[in-house]
């Protein structure tokens, strides 16, 4: 076991090459973020030749999946500001106590969500929109996935302590591996080999849980390896996690029951509106974490710096993730432009294309704007300043879920409609994140 980083702000690598520091804990982070939506691709891509309603079925499970268990992210961000702070503190016994209530909240929290929410997935679906068999295999796919919520919140856990220590190269090989085994598991289940049955939209729920477990137990093992375990474990301590990550809580609720209502207008306007919004959302997301990967460099170096008190050091790394990912979002900008064809091609059944196109271009166009949102989240992060983020949130799934309410879904391009409502929600969030860190309005502990 080794100790958590004992170099002081005065020697970080950052004073001397900050751009360098930067790209060396983003390229990590942007690999093993990108596993997780890479494997929803290659979900997609499966399931597709399953049919209009089994994808629309996906989209909607995924998404409803991930609505009740990154309401719980802020065990992996909270878990990072506070271990990122400790270590520039030099607090190394913080470091582990932070660690070590974030992993006994996320196995608790895991068993209940995942025994609270198995009776209701059939009405789940049919919230989202689904009727008929897409409600069946809704029900199957979430069941199966269920099993693994406490794996998830684990792995949330033990990715937020490294990532707080910096050590952004473990939880990479964590994803990547994990990942790989998704994939190779759902080559088997979902079609079948040999004496194999073919398990359907099934077997990419199972081949998910299993290589999600599998990432738990790597990662928890990791980050134990770095930190050990506190002297002792006391339930005000995870109580303490969970009343600091109470703004992020419902920060997180409001933006995914945003994405759920979004995903719910466009799977009521039909399957093949909700089958095109689905391929829209995963390849969004893919490409999204690209940005994400600088808003984690961010709030690591951000937290690290201000528990150490170089607060000029940490407006610095804010002014180079920013711009970094504005740069970023341009080219991802132009590369969802140029792969149109490609994407439509590969993840929309042939039925959607007409519905995919338009609202394609609205997303392409919308990233660099993204970028910025991402990145000030992550600076927010690093500065803990989760109450801010939670007001902004509120305003923009306010003022935008209203709009999402009135959309006609009978319309022919209500999905282009969707896309520019979801352009305006994250237009308030960039606009909410900059005034923060420039000039700095209220109590910015950046200003």
């Amino acid at each position: 076991m080794s100790e958590p980083s004992t170099n002081s702000a005065e020697e970080h690598r950052f004073l001397t090459h900050p751009h360098r520091t930067v790209f060396a804990l983003s390229m990590p982070v942007l690999v093993s973020l990108v596993a997780e939506p890479l494997t929803g691709l290659v979900d997609t891509f499966f399931v597709k030749d399953l049919g209009a309603v089994p994808l629309a079925a996906l989209g909607l499970s995924v998404i409803l999946f991930s609505s009740v268990l990154w309401a719980f992210n802020f065990l992996g961000i909270g878990t990072q500001t506070e271990v990122a702070t400790a270590d520039g503190a030099g607090d190394h016994e913080q470091a582990r106590e932070a660690f070590g209530a974030a992993l006994m909240l996320a196995v608790g929290l895991g068993v209940v969500l995942g025994v609270l929410c198995w009776p209701f997935v059939e009405a789940g679906a049919r919230f989202m929109g689904a009727d008929g068999a897409m409600v069946g295999d809704a029900a199957v796919y979430l069941r199966i996935r269920l099993l693994g919520a406490p794996a998830t919140l684990m792995m949330m856990a033990s990715f937020g302590a490294l990532r707080g220590l910096q050590d952004m190269k473990t939880p990479l090989r964590v994803a990547v591996g994990s990942n790989l085994l998704n994939v190779a598991l759902d080559t088997v289940l979902i079609f079948g080999a040999g004496p194999i049955p073919a398990f359907g939209i099934a077997g990419a729920a199972w081949a998910s849980t299993v290589a999600l477990w599998v990432a738990a137990l790597w990662g928890g093992g990791a980050a134990y390896r770095r930190l050990g375990w506190p002297q002792q474990v006391r339930v005000r301590d995870a109580l303490g996690l969970f009343v600091v990550g109470r703004d992020l809580f419902v920060r997180t609720g409001l933006l995914i029951g945003f994405l759920m209502l979004g995903t719910r207008v466009a799977t009521q306007a039909g399957a093949e509106t909700g089958a095109a919004h689905h391929a829209i959302r995963q390849v969004w997301t893919f490409l999204a974490f690209l940005l994400d990967a600088y808003a984690n460099a961010a709030q690591s170096l951000i937290g690290y710096f201000l528990g150490a008190g170089a607060r000029e050091q940490a407006r610095r790394v804010a002014k180079i993730t920013c711009g970094w990912g504005i740069v970023t979002g341009l080219l991802v900008m132009a590369a969802m432009l140029a792969g149109e064809g490609f994407v439509a091609r590969s993840f929309v059944p042939t039925s959607a294309h007409a519905t995919f196109a338009a609202a394609w271009w609205v997303a392409a166009l919308a990233q660099p704007l993204n970028a910025v949102a991402f990145v000030t989240d992550g600076i927010l992060w690093g500065a803990g300043d989760y109450r801010y983020m939670r007001n902004g949130m509120i305003a923009a799934s306010g003022i935008c879920g209203v709009l999402l309410l009135r959309l006609d879904v009978t319309r022919p391009d209500v999905l282009v409609t969707l896309n520019l409502v979801i352009v305006a929600w994250i237009a308030i969030r960039s606009i909410v994140g900059l005034l923060r860190v420039w000039p700095g309005v209220g109590a910015s502990r950046l200003r």
